[in-house]
């Protein structure tokens, strides 16, 4: 049992070495990756020297927990696999993924084993019941939140062909201040502004084609780490402000963009970093952030209740501990520390009557200083104001940018 172990640890201790330091993403370096990759690789060799020495409920717990990790480490190749093809460190995830299989396996084998059948009947199933649960908190507040953040700093969408947007543009490339290539889009401005939108060419073209019809310039780039740009992925965005700085880069050498016309609008995460690089830089003049969420530890937290906040305390610190040594990277500020910065420029906040995401509007209402406007779309769910109330819409969002450009 502890040979099957050891090997299975060690598969998944090949891809954390393989995907940090031999194969890194494309832009990135092993020296970008020394948390993400130590750190994991030495809780993976700690367990491994403790594993033998301890008993067999112990051991079976360790192997447990372990597991559905190394099979969340594969699931970067199986969505290349049904994506683009396998590729780079896919090879070694679904060696880790078949490993995290196996060390369920030998979890749930080594429970079996080790089970007492020499005391009362009632005690045995007390103490079972016991033990159900606690695995069930283990999976709550350990296992579950590593497995998301994992996932969220290593799982990226799938490279997709940028769809046809249906106006002149310019394809560039766009250079991050640590190196990075960001693929992008520029349609050219007619009325001497122009606004960034954000994230993702694909995500954004229905704006891009309204505030273009309407004479506005429209920069669209992909977030680091997916579509055709370089970097590690990270679904909350916090690494995204330097591909924000590069996009207001580019549109501040534009011959077309007249200083002090520079717009940014933001949808979901990209709603977020759009607050934030307005208040780090006061280029962008005028803001629209639409579905912005909490993206920190500290906004999660103020919205959880009382009870919530006992009971997920655990859960919690797993998930933004992690988030940050797989991201190799710290928390940004809170949004509601951020946005006061921002004043005394305008900023347009958006959000859905229903079906809204981390809801975060009313904290970031009360922050603002500069002038604020908001709508609460009756319609649709989390970032549907364009498709379903799009005349409505149009007349709010580029009424905003006529009136602040």
């Amino acid at each position: 049992m502890t040979r099957f172990f050891t090997v299975a640890v060690g598969a998944i201790a090949l891809h954390v070495v393989d995907d940090n330091f031999l194969q890194p993403n494309a832009g990135t370096s092993a020296g970008d990756h020394l948390v993400s990759g130590l750190v994991p690789l030495a809780v993976l060799a700690l367990l491994a020297a403790l594993y033998p020495r301890v008993r067999a409920g112990a051991q079976a717990t360790i192997a447990l927990m372990l597991g559905p990790l190394g099979v969340i480490a594969g699931a970067e190749a199986v969505r290349s696999l049904g994506a683009t093809g396998l590729n780079g460190d896919d090879f070694t995830g679904l060696l880790a993924m078949t490993a995290g299989a196996v060390l369920i396996g030998l979890g749930v084998v080594t429970l079996w084993r080790s089970r007492r059948v020499d005391d009362r009947l009632v005690r045995r199933y007390a103490r079972r019941a016991g033990l159900t649960v606690l695995g069930l908190l283990l999976t709550v507040q350990v296992v579950f939140p590593l497995m998301l953040s994992y996932g969220f700093t290593h799982v990226s969408r799938p490279l997709e062909p940028v769809r046809d947007l249906g106006v002149p543009h310019e394809r560039l490339t766009l250079t991050t201040s640590d190196g990075l290539k960001l693929a992008a889009m520029y349609v050219p401005s007619k009325n001497g502004a122009a606004v960034i939108a954000f994230p993702n060419r694909n995500g954004v073209q229905a704006h891009a084609r309204m505030l273009a019809r309407n004479g506005y310039g429209v920069l669209m780039l992909d977030r680091r780490g997916e579509g055709g740009s370089e970097g590690d992925p990270h679904s909350f965005g916090w690494t995204f402000d330097k591909d924000l700085e590069a996009a207001i880069e580019y549109l501040s050498r534009r011959p077309d963009v007249e200083p002090g016309r520079i717009g940014g609008y933001g949808k979901s995460v990209g709603g977020e970093m759009m607050l934030q690089a307005a208040a780090q830089d006061d280029r962008i003049a005028a803001v629209v952030s639409e579905g912005a969420g909490a993206r920190v530890q500290s906004e999660e937290m103020e919205d959880a209740t009382t009870l919530d906040r006992w009971l997920y305390r655990l859960h919690y610190e797993v998930k933004y501990r992690s988030l940050e040594v797989f991201s190799n990277t710290s928390q940004p500020d809170d949004l509601t520390d951020l946005i006061p910065r921002i004043a005394p420029r305008p900023v347009f906040l958006i959000n859905a009557a229903h079906g809204e995401v981390d809801d975060k509007t009313p904290e970031y209402l009360a922050a603002a200083r500069g002038p604020v406007r908001h709508w609460e779309v009756p319609e649709g769910r989390h970032t549907d104001g364009i498709e379903v109330m799009p005349e409505e819409y149009e007349r709010r969002v580029v009424g905003f940018f006529d009136e602040t450009l």
